[in-house]
């Protein structure tokens, strides 16, 4: 039987993003497979149900758990919304695994196979499935219009009858997806820009988008792309160098993330002190800790005259192109496993399948995770 495709109402708390927009149920539904929506699911993204003119609607969470073969998710579910799957049912979405290790049990003991989206390697193949990268992307656009919007002067420069107002200043520490994306709203916006990466080999692609990339005289570039572990003499060269710049900006933006573990501390207490009355911190890293000692997640604070913004879940306050882009990520995730008549036909042989799957025939697959299971078990 062709396989059918669930999609739920998001429950969690500012969550507005939606798994299923009507573009990619239409394609689903074009493969062959049966989709079925709780109604109202895309209501917060702005898709109400008479967009989705191919889909069978559910009037209960219950309903779409019940018979849904995959079901399609942002946030992770629930224990309670995972003892509600069928038996066998696949689940694909953010699963933040390390956080959430009452959920990964529950998969495991129900049978469920997951995949975590966040798991999906970065791979040349991989790249339409990448979804970190492609909300990053609206983290770091949203992240530089929260500075801008947080800090009491003008970005651009403006030459005016009253005098030249200079323009701002805005460091980007961290070149990944939303450094990237923050360094060209901010150019965009008129500021100056530098931004700062431990790994040299970004240097090209800050100065590609008109920035000024900091120099620490100190290069982490290790194997495979990753950066090496510094000696605690380059640590403290490099933490000099970065904390004189972050001192002179009028906005810093932090983007620093490792998935599932804990943010690296980047701007100490004693770098926020130097910064000047009415600066900005925006730190995006807030969900995991904070690249900042003083970042509070959900709120801002003012420390000595510098505001510290600790945004939560950036990608949800755009949720239609979010929404977008996210369905778009599990729709070539998913679809090289809809075989001929939309049969599910998930090949373990491919990389992709291999390396994101969290749980899979009563047993955990991912080893980081099945080990933080172990050890608190």
């Amino acid at each position: 039987m062709p396989v059918t495709i669930g999609g739920l109402r998001e429950r969690t708390p500012g969550e507005t993003r939606v798994s299923l927009v009507p573009e990619i149920a239409e394609k689903f539904v074009a493969a062959g497979a049966r989709v079925l929506l709780e109604r109202g699911a895309g209501v917060s993204a702005q898709f109400p149900d008479a967009l989705y003119t191919k889909v069978e609607w559910a009037d209960s969470p219950e309903a779409v758990l019940a018979a849904a073969d995959v079901l399609l998710a942002v946030q992770p579910l629930s224990v309670a919304q995972i003892r509600q799957l069928k038996p066998g049912a696949l689940v694909i979405g953010f699963m933040q695994a390390h956080a959430q290790l009452d959920m990964v049990r529950a998969l495991r003991e129900g049978q469920v196979t997951s995949f975590a989206m966040e798991l999906v390697p970065r791979i040349s193949r991989a790249q339409s499935m990448d979804a970190l990268s492609s909300q990053a992307a609206i983290g770091g656009y949203k992240a530089a219009l929260i500075a801008a919007n947080t800090l009491d002067r003008f970005l651009p420069m403006l030459t005016t009858a009253a005098g030249t107002i200079r323009p701002a200043t805005v460091l980007i520490i961290g070149v990944g997806v939303a450094g990237l994306q923050a360094i060209a709203t901010a150019k965009r916006l008129g500021a100056v820009v530098e931004a700062y990466d431990v790994r040299s080999a970004t240097r090209e692609q800050v100065k590609s988008l008109g920035a000024k990339f900091v120099e620490t005289g100190v290069s982490a570039e290790g194997s495979g792309g990753y950066a090496r572990e510094l000696t605690e003499e380059e640590k403290a060269k490099q933490q000099q160098v970065l904390e004189a710049r972050i001192a002179l900006a009028d906005a810093v933006i932090s983007t620093a993330a490792i998935p599932g573990r804990r943010a690296p501390r980047i701007i100490s207490r004693a770098a926020v002190e130097r910064m000047k009355a009415g600066a900005v911190i925006v730190d995006m890293a807030a969900e995991s800790g904070g690249n900042c000692e003083l970042t509070v997640a959900g709120q801002t604070i003012v420390h000595q005259g510098v505001k510290i913004v600790g945004p939560v879940n950036l990608p949800a306050q755009l949720a239609f192109h979010a929404s977008e882009m996210y369905a778009r990520n599990l729709y070539n995730f998913l679809k090289p496993a809809l075989g001929k008549d939309a049969v599910l036909a998930i090949d373990w042989q491919d990389e992709v399948f291999a390396q994101s799957c969290l749980t899979h025939a009563g047993a955990i697959k991912h080893e980081p995770t099945r080990k933080l299971v172990e050890a608190t078990t």
